[in-house]
């Protein structure tokens, strides 16, 4: 749950942090130092405040009103904590997973303030909450965090993919992201009074990645202009884009808009249908180039199956298509170089594969979750690992592998058989057999 991760980010910085020593005053200086800078904190008092933070955390539990008023009530009773900073950004976390848009607000500007440019999802809430908020103050900050989101995202490294995204995943998100910050710039400036500069805005955003929310936006401060006849057509696109980010409510309620104004240029919903049909064809195009272009970046961009990927070799050689492994039991073993289970296990893979070396229907891949992929090649070779190992490429997130080291065996028909997340180094060579014997019985065939 994301509290947990709260929780331990909270924990990990305000009791881990060393108290900090008093500067020395510069030599040949005769400014004195100034009270703050010679008080050391006392620590009894931190371990005061430690023991009192941890109680109400644990009595807190999973409950986020709980967890937001534990933090406020030590906020309250310590209000000069050392850790201040810390305890907002984890009560702006907490608002968020609570839906709370008042605290969103109020931790989440102080946070912003201090923030580094990467968080990009702080950036994107604080905004909507501004702009639900409404009014022209709220507007105005909403539209500077819009624009810091826009230009944080565009800031990031595009060759750098984090969270274990695929390169085309990352290239999606930052695109996302950017026409994200673009379309809520549109709305704030729209909130201000200038709909064509909102309207414009809304432009660009579907021109730097198109979503129903970006032809949504355009539509609506079109109409806003009396430019219905270009509204019905955006409302179209957005009705028609294949968006995961789009809900059922959101389609039903653009198709409502887009007859309504459709009705109120043409007298009737006559032809309505031959429109829907060329915006469907339009995003359909516009959506198939965009995979295109994708895919010659990452081999792996749209791949939805298992066996649709294709796994880079860390030490060069040909990169591997798991479409060719079709009807085999596939074993992927999932680790990293930080791994300290990880080292011992992996031999004890390498074992088994050895044993199985005549069985043809059996294949054994070693997959590396590094997101630093520099480190791996020395790893292998301090390791004297055997045998091809490969990046993950996306299929960490696909899989949801949340715990290294993690062993899956996928059948035949390409179904995952069986999840091994971590081992008893007694039983685990025998244990790791037997799933192979397990999805055996599956059958030959292609992916199901």
């Amino acid at each position: 749950m994301k509290f947990f991760a709260v929780i331990l980010l909270l924990c990990l910085a305000v009791f881990s942090a060393p108290a900090q020593k008093a500067p020395a005053p510069e030599t040949g200086s005769r400014k004195e130092p100034d009270t703050a800078s010679r008080t050391q904190p006392d620590p009894a008092d931190a371990a005061r405040e430690q023991a009192e933070l941890s109680r109400a955390l644990a009595e807190a539990g999973t409950s986020p009103v709980d967890y937001i008023r534990a933090l406020e009530n030590h906020l309250a009773k310590y209000p000069d904590s050392p850790q201040r900073a810390v305890i907002e950004k984890a009560l702006a976390k907490a608002a968020m997973d609570a839906g709370d848009n008042a605290r969103i607000i109020r931790y989440g500007e102080k946070a912003l303030e201090n923030e580094k440019p990467d968080n990009l999802q702080l950036l994107d809430r604080v905004t909507r909450a501004l702009l639900d908020e409404g009014g022209p103050d709220a507007s105005k900050r909403a539209l500077e965090y819009a624009k810091r989101l826009e230009q944080d995202a565009a800031a990031m490294n595009p060759a750098e993919p984090q969270g274990h995204l695929s390169p085309a995943q990352w290239l999606e998100q930052l695109a996302r992201t950017q026409a994200r910050g673009l379309v809520l710039e549109a709305r704030a400036t729209g909130n201000l009074g200038d709909a064509a500069q909102a309207a414009a805005l809304a432009t660009k955003a579907w021109q730097t990645w198109p979503t129903s929310e970006g032809a949504r936006e355009k539509a609506w401060w079109l109409a806003k202009q009396g430019r219905n006849a270009e509204a019905v057509e955006c409302y179209a696109e957005a009705f028609t884009l294949e968006d995961p980010h789009s809900t059922e409510q959101d389609r039903a309620q653009d198709r409502r808009r887009m007859g309504e104004l459709y009705v109120r240029v043409n007298g009737s919903e006559k032809g309505l249908g031959d429109l829907i049909l060329r915006a469907y064809d339009k995003t359909s195009a516009v959506m198939s180039a965009r995979l295109s272009d994708l895919k010659t970046k990452d081999p792996n961009a749209g791949a939805s199956k298992i066996l649709d990927f294709t796994l880079p070799p860390v030490n060069g050689g040909e990169p591997l298509k798991l479409a060719s492994l079709a009807g085999k039991i596939v074993v992927f073993d999932f680790w990293a170089t930080w791994c300290e289970p990880c080292r011992i296990q992996h031999p004890m893979i390498e074992k088994l594969r050895e044993r199985m070396k005549t069985d043809a229907g059996v294949v054994f891949i070693s997959v590396d979750t590094d997101e630093d992929h520099s480190l791996v090649p020395r790893f292998l070779r301090d390791q004297k690992w055997n045998g091809p190992s490969y990046y993950e490429a996306g299929l960490v997130r696909l899989l949801s592998i949340t715990q290294i080291p993690t062993v899956l065996v996928i059948d035949p028909k390409g179904r995952t058989s069986s999840r091994m997340a971590g081992f008893i180094p007694q039983r685990f060579e025998d244990m790791l057999e037997h799933r192979i014997i397990e999805a055996r019985q599956a059958g030959p065939g292609g992916p199901g």
